[in-house]
């Protein structure tokens, strides 16, 4: 794992003290080595975390007639394989490493080496040949990509906070994208909450030659339609499932370092753990944390877990004072407004990791989108059955299961329960059917918005892009699949694996890996039926008959629960940090210009009450206070670096060679 960074100036000498500036501020994601590769107008550089090949694979690293540079974030798990393909073919390695494998993968095949990859990754290729520069990012985004670019520069990084150590580089909010990420909890690709600041979409790569990019995709998300579902049985989607996920779990065991997993008390990270003992039988180091508040704790089920693998299991719990004191460091390394805290026991975790000198961990991201786990799932089959029936007063009575950590829900009445789930209950077919409820609710955090901003978005519907993108790509598939369709493209690279997955764990130096998250299971998936994933309403059927006898019956047996993290009793209880109550005040919110101060103490006053309050007020107040802090650390506080702060570099420049 590494963080890269870099830039093409059309005009002028690439300056290697800028590369250093934009590579420390990303420090984090690499802090044993740094190295730079300066070529005229072009500078690139890495920060690294040295898992493979710990003492040969420095970065920039050339191929072998030094034509080509490259600097990599991520891993390639199946690069053992591919090098021996490669070494067939006549090529020859300096070093043991995964990166290396890489750029003679481009060397030989060019973009089509893509193809090829089985790994977690955003690259960068430098071709001096050429005078081109060729990105790419991982199929499903696990690994984040920014840039920025004008006519006369192109700039990239790992994270937006190195972009911004660019002098030309200008740093706004963009509007927009508040709007965007008020619904869809993150914004639509390839836009971000910066003004001039894309994101490389999953799946794509990017070439930029002579002040000018293309932005291509090689990897689609595609659902199987009815015709042409996985032909096998039920047993058979088992086995076959099995054989992809152990080695998906084999090869993400590759590395020179130990390798860890979370354990949640879960199903998925139970299932991870299980497959990781059986391939490695050693003691393995398992992580988890819980909470103080009894309604967020899961230890229970995560000591069950750890006493049935016999792990070397080290676990603790968050207060909700500790939950809003990390908070601006989460929302530091996010780099997005936040609709939840939950990132914020993620970024503990992951510091409790590291401080036991853990780099890697195993975690079971993606099961839930890829097998119908989320509730979400539920609700749209429920809401489509009621619409069925409009007037029936039991069948909107199923939703109730769904929440059961929503008080107010569990006393409503049928009546109620229409006027809160009954949003657009006509409109089956839409294409977005399934998250009109939920995009409907937390738009309501626009509420907040300050006049003004307001009136500059009178004209913007945060819709338009998303349908312009899906652009009848769901037409044809089978209801479960539309719904799992946007989930995986919308919330799970845009919000859950960077808000939760690489955010959290590069903030202390841990690179995750997500055996769910191989592109083959990806496929796989895709291909079953609707029945194979989720039977009436009961969630990953396939996974739970795959692991009965392997894991605990407490844990394969056990109703869905959501992971979250307290949100009022962080922010408005007595252990909040004085912080809260400065961003929240109406001086720092006129001062900001992106909330209604009025609006915001109504708000307040509501929450501080001891009455009902909601979930959307909830997200609402974590909206506010993560985007106050947002703008303070990015357009208020931000100082580009000087040099007494800036980390070593090694640097290899062309321009004194010429």
């Amino acid at each position: 794992m590494c963080g890269i960074a870099g830039y093409i100036d059309k005009f002028n000498q690439a300056e290697a003290l800028v590369i250093n500036r934009m590579l420390t501020r990303i420090h984090h994601r690499g802090p044993d080595e740094c190295g730079i590769y300066i070529d005229k107008n072009i500078g690139i550089g890495s920060v690294r975390l040295s898992i493979i090949d710990i003492e040969g694979g420095h970065q920039p690293m050339p191929n072998e007639d030094l034509s080509l540079w490259i600097v990599f974030n991520g891993e390639i798990f199946n690069y053992i394989e591919l090098r021996k393909e490669l070494e067939e073919k006549g090529h020859h390695f300096r070093t043991q490493s995964d990166t290396e494998v890489l750029v003679h993968l481009y060397d030989e095949y060019g973009e089509d080496c893509l193809s090829k990859l089985n790994g977690q990754f955003v690259f960068s290729i430098w071709d001096k040949n050429k005078q081109e520069m060729f990105l790419a990012r991982d199929r499903v985004g696990i690994r984040p990509l920014f840039y920025h670019h004008s006519p006369e520069l192109f700039v990239f990084g790992s994270e937006i906070k190195a972009i911004f150590e660019h002098p030309k580089v200008n740093r706004e909010i963009s509007f927009e994208g508040l709007a965007e990420t008020f619904t869809f909890w993150t914004t639509i690709t390839p836009n971000t909450v910066f003004k001039g600041i894309k994101e490389c979409p999953p799946g794509c790569f990017i070439k930029v030659k002579n002040g000018e990019i293309k932005v291509q995709k090689y990897w689609e998300l595609n659902f199987a339609t009815p015709d042409n579902f996985y032909k096998g049985s039920f047993e058979d989607a088992i086995s076959d499932f099995r054989e992809l996920f152990k080695d998906s779990v084999r090869i993400r065991l590759r590395a020179d370092v130990p390798v860890a997993a979370y354990l949640s008390g879960g199903l998925d990270s139970s299932v991870t753990t299980a497959f990781i003992k059986e391939i490695e039988p050693d003691v393995l180091q398992t992580f988890s944390v819980g909470f103080t508040e009894d309604e967020f704790d899961e230890t229970y089920f995560q000591n069950v877990a750890s006493d049935y693998f016999n792990t070397k299991h080290i676990s603790f719990k968050c207060t909700s004072g500790e939950v809003a004191e990390n908070f601006p460091e989460v929302v530091w390394h996010s780099e997005m407004p936040l609709l939840r805290t939950s990132p914020s026991p993620m970024y503990s975790l992951s510091k409790k990791v590291r401080e036991n000198n853990i780099k890697v961990v195993i975690t079971g991201e993606g099961a839930d989108e890829l097998l119908a786990g989320y509730n979400i799932f539920k609700e749209n089959k429920i809401r489509r059955f009621w619409s069925k029936d409009k007037k029936s007063r039991i069948r909107p009575l199923l939703l109730k299961k769904l929440y059961p950590y929503i008080t107010a829900l569990q006393n409503a009445n049928p009546n109620a329960l229409k006027m809160f789930f009954g949003y657009k209950l006509d409109e089956t077919d839409s294409p977005i059917y399934s998250h009109l409820l939920r995009w409907k609710n937390s738009s309501n955090i626009t509420n907040h918005l300050s006049i003004e901003i307001k009136e500059q978005l009178s004209t913007f519907d945060p819709y338009s892009e998303l349908l312009l993108n899906l652009d009848g790509k769901l037409n044809e598939l089978d209801p479960l699949a539309k719904a799992q369709y946007l989930e995986i493209k919308i919330f799970l690279s845009g919000y859950l694996l960077s808000s939760q997955g690489d955010r959290m764990g590069m903030a202390n130096s841990v690179e995750g890996r997500y055996p769910f998250l191989d592109h083959r299971i990806i496929e796989f998936c895709a291909s079953l039926p609707p029945d194979y994933k989720m039977k009436i309403l009961n969630e990953k059927v396939l996974l739970k008959k795959m692991m009965k006898g392997k894991i605990p019956d407490e844990i394969l047996n056990r109703p869905k629960q959501a992971y979250r993290a307290p949100i009022l009793s962080s922010f408005l209880g007595e252990e909040a940090p004085p912080y809260v109550k400065e961003v929240l005040s109406p001086e720092s919110l006129l001062k900001t210009g992106i909330f209604n101060p009025e609006s915001v103490a109504k708000l307040l006053v509501k929450m501080n009450s001891g009455k009902a309050y909601s979930e959307i007020d909830n997200m609402a107040l974590t909206a506010i206070i993560s985007t106050q802090i947002l703008h303070k650390q990015f357009i208020e506080e931000f100082k580009h670096l000087n040099r007494n702060d800036l980390i070593n570099c090694n640097i290899r420049s062309e321009v004194n060679f010429n």
